[in-house]
């Protein structure tokens, strides 16, 4: 995308802004329409879904989404190659081309992310040109979210620097579009991986001084902590939250560090363009333009308006949400969310007073033959243990082989070296039944 079509796409998303809730209905309908006829077309499974279910090509038009068969992540990776609507693509192909590293960025014309794992297996997603473009549209407009056109022109106009603090090393969704994101919009970037030694944070930033900072809250909290400590000096327009959950607490504390506003962008791998908040909302803003989302008995259910390359129709999501209605004047659906991702940090010291950290998500692509599922628990200052689940008791010796040496070389990398990891197995990694997602860093008080 060259950046004068990405400003005019983006003033034509914006005017949606200004759409009446029944205008916004109306619109989210047709594209809906649009989409299950083509699944029903397109799409192997859903086809056959759709006929199981007692619904013919007539009726796609006339029955309401909650006819529609659900499916969940365990349906899509199991029907993956007869759900794509891409000719001859297929699960194993994208898991070679993931496994050959990230020198080629898309496969058969197709953006691949791989999701993080943290309800169970990772998972494939992937995304066509239109999807890929009209998902940055959405994002950009979400992180410049309250901004008029003439106010993104002036920001934009100043070529802005722009950081980001999260995991970078693997296919992740948001790394790979706010990549794009920002090359389209002619900004500078800097990637500054969590796995970095803090040290190093504050020559990096010290040196890119930049305007605008994205990442994951709890990342952007310890380089808050570095400004209150006077460790490293900023001056940022705009700080932006993406991947966790932002806490009313800590976006306080981020508003009163940085002085300047502070947006929580909700996203996830299924469609990295989901919501947005600011604190003025009193909620989460839905991008009902892009997505459809309903909530049945506490469970949140996706379909992604605009992926047509991978149809997710009515795809259970384990985030819990609270739909409201939407603001005076605003046509897009608000909500609370319940229920998220909130991990701990695991923060280590070397007994000479440095102080460092592994963030949850730095080590959570691990992959290895005959690892099934895993969680990490910190023991001590110094210390800390995977509890590991095994498809098979014969293969824990070449397991934990494997787990220790992929361990040893990100502690190096961190300059952790000094911080001792054990492997411990058992018999099974328990989901928490509250939010049905796998923490992967285990409370002590859960560890015995």
């Amino acid at each position: 995308m060259n950046y004068a079509r990405i400003l005019l796409d983006l003033y034509r998303l914006k005017r949606n802004e200004r759409k009446s809730s029944a205008q916004m209905n109306a619109m989210q309908d047709k594209k809906l329409r649009r989409l299950l006829h083509f699944a029903w077309k397109h799409s192997e499974y859903y086809h056959h879904a759709f006929a199981e279910a007692g619904i013919t090509k007539d009726k796609i038009s006339k029955l309401p989404l909650s006819a529609f068969p659900s499916i969940d992540k365990g349906i899509l990776m199991e029907h993956f190659d007869e759900l794509v609507t891409v000719p001859g693509l297929t699960q194993a192909e994208i898991r070679k081309f993931d496994e050959e590293g990230m020198e080629n960025q898309t496969f058969r014309n197709c953006h691949v992310v791989h999701s993080s794992g943290s309800t169970g297996i990772p998972g494939y997603f992937i995304y066509d040109e239109d999807a890929w473009n009209q998902m940055l549209l959405g994002i950009i407009r979400g992180a410049l979210w309250n901004m008029t056109m003439p106010q993104i022109i002036k920001l934009l106009i100043g070529r802005p620097k722009i950081l980001y603090i999260a995991a970078t090393d693997g296919r992740y969704g948001g790394a790979m579009a706010v990549g794009d994101g920002i090359r389209g919009v002619g900004a500078s970037q800097k990637y500054l991986d969590i796995n970095t030694p803090l040290e190093e944070w504050i020559e990096i930033i010290s040196v890119f001084q930049p305007d605008i900072i994205i990442g994951y809250s709890s990342a952007i909290k310890i380089l808050g902590e570095l400004v209150e400590q006077r460790k490293v000096e900023v001056d940022v327009k705009r700080i932006i939250c993406c991947g966790e959950p932002l806490n009313p607490g800590l976006r306080r504390f981020l508003e009163n560090v940085f002085r300047t506003p502070v947006v929580n962008f909700y996203g996830a791998s299924e469609s990295l363009a989901l919501g947005v908040e600011t604190g003025r909302e009193k909620g989460m803003v839905l991008f009902d333009d892009l997505n459809l989302i309903e909530v049945e008995n506490g469970a949140m259910y996706l379909t992604s308006l605009y992926n047509f390359a991978q149809p997710l129709i009515r795809y259970r999501i384990s985030d819990r949400l609270a739909l409201k209605e939407p603001l005076m004047g605003s046509p897009f659906t608000r909500a609370e969310i319940l229920l998220g991702r909130d991990e701990d940090i695991l923060w280590f010291e070397d007994g000479k007073g440095s102080r460092d950290f592994l963030h949850p998500l730095a080590v959570e692509g691990f992959c290895v033959e005959g690892l099934k599922d895993y969680q990490f628990r910190q023991i001590d200052k110094t210390a800390f243990e995977m509890l590991a689940e095994v498809t098979d008791i014969n293969s824990r010796k070449a397991v934990r082989f494997e787990v220790l040496k992929k361990m040893k070389g990100i502690l190096a990398e961190k300059r952790l070296a000094h911080v001792q990891f054990y492997v411990r197995f058992v018999d099974e990694v328990i989901p928490d039944r509250s939010t049905g997602k796998k923490p992967l860093i285990l409370a002590e008080e859960a560890a015995v």
